[in-house]
């Protein structure tokens, strides 16, 4: 005999929203989100029986493991024995002839076995692992069905992933909980549908907020993101504690001023975005109006090989088509284009080209290798940099406005879930890892609290 499905007040409201409405399920851990697509699912295949396929898709196979747990107990209460599950293609075949595949979509490469077929629901579980939206995008390619079934997407992510910046952008702040909004890329209709794990009664609270606790001592925001499933107290991720834009922004310089160390700093890209700064280092001077206390460094102009409207790609341009634009933005500061790079710039390509850097120096572009250490080292002195920012008597780390590929990704990455001490390197880090590379120049230059040592 079936038994009684249980919901929560979310799951309740998940399955009583319009089916011709698109979903962003996206609250804090616990919520019940996994358990309420599958509920979804399980509906979609009742109403629909045969002509109802539902994928379901996360990044990983490994991160299928819980979710077809969840359907094994759902299931087997509805069903019994009746379902049937094929775990090496991972496929739920129900008695209503009702169809549910469970997939893995990691790259590009992985779409290729989705390429052609047709779906009727997409459920995507765990989106903010994904740094750019643009793999999910393509899935909509695969909804496909008869006028009488509403095709669909259903998305749920947790705040705080390498995603977080464009599930946020898209889906969160569009309009309040539960109230349709029109979604311009898919030219869909969604709701926002938040959970979090207080309003889960199914799960031991007290326990769970223990663990959430435990998991990030020194973390306050991350704890609130996952605790309250805010998407807005992540606006700093990986630098929240630290960056502030009324502290660490600065207005568009119009001249450079004298007296000051200047060198580049470079992350280059072909595929991935190539990125370039104008770094300059305080003496203790004033300069447009603004005190900077000695040793201070300042993000002064910006060079992003990137496309606008994906963040972790480049435009594809050569080491030699990148130095031109690196020289011409040189000349426009009267800056020397000399500076350090990723150690990985120094490699040697082939016989006949050389190096990335040796391509760069043909057109007196000269790059050296940056001390980079171990990238917690350069983390570290970045945060402290930037904490110490707007203090009138040690030096802080200081962004122009005009550097905008750096305010429009830094601000938003995401920790490592695996080495919470690390970024994750998934996400648009290249402005990030540049600015990393510049601060490591005068690492061994600084005293030890960061004091009042210039460039060596």
């Amino acid at each position: 005999m079936a038994q009684t499905i249980e919901l929560n007040d979310f799951q309740q409201n998940l399955l009583a929203a319009p089916e011709e409405l698109d979903v962003f399920a996206g609250g804090g851990r616990g919520g019940g989100k996994s358990y309420g697509l599958a509920l979804l699912a399980l509906r979609h295949c009742e109403q629909y029986g045969d002509r109802a396929r539902v994928l379901y898709i996360r990044k990983s196979y490994a991160g299928l493991r819980d979710f077809e747990l969840v359907t094994r107990e759902l299931f087997g209460m509805v069903y019994g024995t009746e379902a049937r599950y094929n775990g090496t293609e991972h496929i739920w075949k129900l008695p209503n002839g009702g169809y549910i595949e469970l997939g893995q979509l990691e790259t590009h490469g992985d779409y290729a076995k989705y390429q052609g077929r047709s779906f009727t629901l997409l459920l995507i579980d765990e989106a903010g692992q994904y740094a750019q939206p643009d793999l999910l995008d393509i899935m909509r390619s695969n909804l496909r069905g008869s006028k009488e079934i509403p095709i669909r997407v259903v998305i749920a992510a947790n705040p705080g992933g390498p995603g977080h910046h464009w599930i946020a952008k898209r889906y969160v702040f569009q309009a309040g909980p539960w109230k349709p909004f029109n979604e311009d890329k898919s030219k869909r209709t969604w709701i926002y549908a938040p959970s979090t794990f207080d309003k889960n009664q199914f799960i031991d609270r007290e326990q769970y907020r223990n663990q959430l606790e435990s998991a990030c001592p020194s973390d306050p925001e991350l704890l609130r993101a996952w605790m309250y499933g805010d998407w807005a107290v992540n606006r700093g991720a990986y630098f929240a504690s630290v960056l502030d834009e009324h502290r660490n922004a600065v207005d568009p310089w119009t001249a450079m001023p004298e007296q000051w160390d200047t060198w580049l700093a470079h992350d280059f890209g072909s595929s991935a975005p190539s990125v370039t700064y104008i770094m300059a280092q305080s003496p203790g001077d004033f300069h447009e109006g603004k005190f900077y206390p000695r040793g201070s460094i300042v993000l002064v102009d910006e060079l992003a090989a990137v496309q606008r409207d994906n963040l972790n790609k480049g435009l594809n341009w050569t080491a030699a088509t990148t130095a031109e634009a690196i020289t011409e933005l040189c000349l426009q500061w009267g800056v020397p284009a000399k500076g350090v790079a990723d150690d990985a710039c120094f490699a040697k390509a082939g016989y006949s080209s050389g190096s990335i850097a040796e391509e760069f120096a043909r057109k007196q572009v000269y790059f050296t290798p940056a001390k980079k250490a171990d990238r917690i080292t350069g983390w570290n002195l970045m945060r402290r940099l930037m904490g110490d920012a707007g203090k009138p008597d040690v030096p802080g780390l200081y962004i122009s406005r005009a550097c905008t590929y750096f305010w429009d990704t830094l601000p938003y990455l995401a920790r490592d879930q695996k080495r919470v001490e690390d970024l994750d390197s998934t996400g648009p880090d290249h402005g990030a890892d540049a600015c990393r590379y510049g601060l490591m120049k005068i690492k061994h230059a600084m005293s030890i609290n960061l004091g009042y040592a210039t460039q060596g």
